[in-house]
C-alpha cells in the first residue's frame, strides 16, 4: 500500500507532526483467517473439505488522536474441522476500522455443513456446495465444491479456485495482497487450499491439510482423507500502524525503517497515540 508522504518534524496545527499535534498514520488491519473443512461422512480416503478463507484486509490512513488510547484486537484463527471449519476471528483498531474473520470452509458433508462460510473472505465450499461469499472491500469468495472435495478459500486479492480435479484444476486459495507498510514487501491474507493437492494462496494460505501461517490472516487447508479427517486452522491476524518520523506513541512492537515508525500489534494490546 502507499505510505504516506513524509511531512517536516516541525510541522504543527490540527493535523501536522509535531509532538502535541493530531496526526495522520497509515494502518493494516488483517483478521484471523478461516479454519479447513474435513470429512465427516466417508466416501473414501480422497475426499475432503474446502480451504479456509482469509482474514479480512483492511488498509488505509487516518487520523490518530494525541493522548487517546485506542484498543488493538488482533484476530485469532478459526479451528478446522470434520464439518464446517470454524470462521476466524475479527481484528480492529477501535474507532477506526474492523476487518472481519475469513469464512471458515464446508465440509465434506451433508448440507448444510458443506457450505462455505461468508467472512472477511469466503471459505471454500464443500462437497458439491457453494462457497462463501467475502466482504465487500476486505476479501473475495470462496470457490464451489464438487463431489471429489472442497474448493479453495478466498483471498484478499482472488477467489478461490472451484474444485474441477476430472480437468487437471486444483482447488487452490485466492491470492492474498502485498503491503510495504512493515517496511519491506510482504503478502498477507491468502486462501486456504481445498482438498487433493491443493495449494495455499500466497499471503499465509495453507496448502491442503496444512494450517494457515500466524499473523497473516492466511485461511487453513482443507484435509483430504476419510471420515474423521479434520481441516487445518486458519492462521491469526495482524495490525500494523506506520508514520512518518521519530516515535510518538507507544504499544506493540515499535521499529522504524525508511524515515517511518512502525508499530506492529501480533497480538491484542493498547495503541497510545
Amino acid at each position: 500500500m502507499p505510505r504516506l508522504a513524509r511531512i517536516g518534524a516541525a510541522a504543527t496545527g490540527a493535523f501536522g507532526f509535531g509532538t502535541n499535534s493530531d496526526y495522520l498514520a497509515s494502518y493494516l488491519v488483517v483478521a484471523g483467517g478461516g479454519g479447513g473443512g474435513g470429512n465427516s461422512i466417508g466416501g473414501g480416503p480422497i475426499n475432503g473439505g474446502g480451504g479456509g478463507g482469509a482474514g479480512g484486509y483492511l488498509a488505509n490512513t487516518t487520523t490518530f488522536q494525541v493522548g487517546k488510547t485506542y484498543t488493538v484486537t488482533v484476530g485469532g484463527g478459526g479451528a478446522g474441522s470434520t464439518n464446517p471449519g470454524v470462521t476466524g476471528s475479527n481484528s480492529s483498531i477501535s474507532s477506526v476500522a474492523t476487518a472481519s474473520g475469513g469464512g471458515g470452509a464446508g465440509g465434506y458433508a451433508t448440507a448444510p455443513d458443506g457450505v462455505g462460510r461468508t467472512g472477511g473472505s469466503g471459505g471454500g465450499g464443500g462437497l458439491g456446495r457453494a462457497g462463501g461469499a467475502g466482504t465487500s472491500g476486505q476479501g473475495y469468495a470462496g470457490g464451489d465444491g464438487s463431489a471429489s472435495g472442497g474448493g479453495g478459500g478466498g483471498g484478499a486479492s482472488q477467489v478461490g479456485v472451484t474444485n474441477n480435479q476430472s480437468f487437471g484444476v486444483y482447488p487452490n486459495g485466492g491470492n492474498g495482497l502485498a503491503s510495504t507498510i512493515s517496511g519491506s514487501s510482504v503478502y498477507r491474507a491468502g486462501g486456504g487450499g481445498g482438498a487433493s493437492g491443493a495449494t495455499g494462496g500466497s499471503g499465509g494460505g495453507g496448502a491442503t491439510g496444512v494450517a494457515g501461517t500466524v499473523n497473516t490472516g492466511g485461511g487453513g487447508g482443507g484435509v483430504t482423507g476419510d471420515t474423521g479427517a479434520t481441516g487445518a486452522s486458519g492462521g491469526s491476524g495482524v495490525v500494523i500502524i506506520s508514520y512518518p518520523g521519530s516515535q510518538r506513541a507507544t504499544g506493540g512492537t515499535v521499529t522504524s525503517s525508511g524515515g517511518y515508525t512502525i508499530h506492529t500489534f501480533n497480538s491484542s494490546g493498547s495503541y497510545i497515540a
